[in-house]
């Protein structure tokens, strides 16, 4: 295994090997000279259908032979790549993790601000289902 993600070129596009770079977003290696150049070599474009981008775990998947280029990914945009992957009950379910992570972020924030606003600490736990502890911390925080 690789610790960078693979740039390549399929010939038939109906093959579900890798992703479409355009699909994933914006990537900031796209706009590398090392990438640009590669593109130009190939004949090819960042949005070509031929086009695609596989994670590090799974360049072991890369065809013998097939025209690829190594590209660091953040790790916001390996996410962004790995989720545009995965089967769409397994999206959904990410989807949904991804949400619970971004509102879990901001708990102690909000529990501080409903204690600030005259919220009482057991009506805090009765409303958001958290351990009472969790509650007494977010006010000491």
């Amino acid at each position: 295994m690789t610790d960078d993600a693979y740039l390549f070129l399929l010939e038939d596009v109906s093959a579900p090997l890798g992703v479409v770079p355009a699909a994933v977003g914006d990537l900031a290696c796209m706009e590398t000279p090392a990438v640009r150049a590669w593109l130009d070599a190939q004949g090819t474009t960042p949005t070509s259908p031929h086009l695609r981008l596989l994670p590090p775990e799974e360049t072991d998947m890369l065809p013998e032979g097939v025209e690829r280029l190594p590209v660091p990914l953040s790790d916001e945009e390996l996410s962004r790549v790995r989720h545009r992957m995965a089967p769409e009950p397994l999206a959904q379910v990410e989807e949904e993790l991804l949400a619970y992570r971004d509102y879990a972020d901001g708990r102690d924030g909000l529990i501080g601000r409903a204690l600030a606003a005259g919220v009482s600490p057991h009506r805090i736990v009765e409303l958001t289902g958290v351990d009472p502890a969790t509650v007494t911390a977010a006010a000491g925080g």
